[in-house]
């Protein structure tokens, strides 16, 4: 089963393709929870996207000792719908015990890591997002306390968890990242947006920090770690801009 790659409806990360086709995101199921943490409880690392329709592939990488991620063969992980994907995109490497993600100029449009271009081989750990062109794939390690703790929790959030007030926040906070920059939108920006004042906004920010289990980061890793994972679990697309 490790060594096979397969497919599930609507449960943790995100192609954000504008494909007519693509599902809108919905409450994660408990069945589909359990093909996650099934998968999670193999022990060994894997990465997980959307497809264009909506469906979630899991890739495992047991065995894998490099695995070209690009629109066209022979990369290992296929992204064929997403024109903004180079044809050998990036790299995911074994190195030792580790997982590292490389573009090293094969791209276009370059690889992001958490919201950062990289340049260089760059080390991953577990809930890692690497955005590549319009679509994300999240690289997941049984192995890192972050997979086994924080992430089940973040994973369960859905749009029906949110207010609407908290929803309109958390496509503000996202838009730039959307739109190509590096950083989340600053309190004044989405307060503008959302016609809110600056107090309001971080009330609201707050407690989705408590929603999505973030309060014990440090301040500086909040915003973005929302951001990310808002855009990873599909509660924010590029159809929201």
């Amino acid at each position: 089963m490790a060594a096979e790659q397969f497919t599930i409806r609507q449960v943790q990360a995100v192609s954000t393709s504008p494909s007519e086709h693509a599902s809108e995101p919905r409450a994660v199921t408990p069945r589909e929870l359990q093909a996650v943490i099934a998968q999670q409880r193999l022990g060994e690392p894997f990465v997980s996207y959307r497809d264009a329709e909506g469906a979630l592939a899991l890739h495992p990488l047991e065995g894998v000792g490099e695995l070209i991620v690009g629109r066209e063969p022979p990369a290992g992980i296929l992204v064929s719908w997403d024109s903004q994907v180079s044809r050998a995109h990036c790299v995911l490497a074994r190195v030792g015990a580790e997982w590292t993600v490389e573009d090293d100029g094969l791209s276009r449009n370059g690889t992001y890591l958490n919201g950062a271009r990289i340049t260089a081989r760059a080390r991953l750990r577990g809930g890692d997002l690497i955005r590549i062109g319009r679509s994300a794939l999240t690289f997941n390690d049984p192995r890192s306390a972050v997979v086994d703790g924080t992430e089940i929790a973040i994973d369960v959030v859905s749009i029906t968890d949110l207010t609407p007030t908290q929803r309109h926040v958390l496509v503000a906070l996202c838009r730039p990242l959307l739109s190509g920059s590096s950083t989340p939108a600053t309190n004044p920006d989405i307060g503008g947006e959302v016609f809110l004042g600056v107090d309001a906004v971080k009330v609201h920010l707050r407690a989705l920090f408590r929603k999505f289990d973030l309060e014990d980061l440090a301040q500086n890793e909040k915003r973005g770690r929302l951001a990310e994972t808002a855009i990873r679990l599909g509660l924010v697309t590029e159809r929201d801009l």
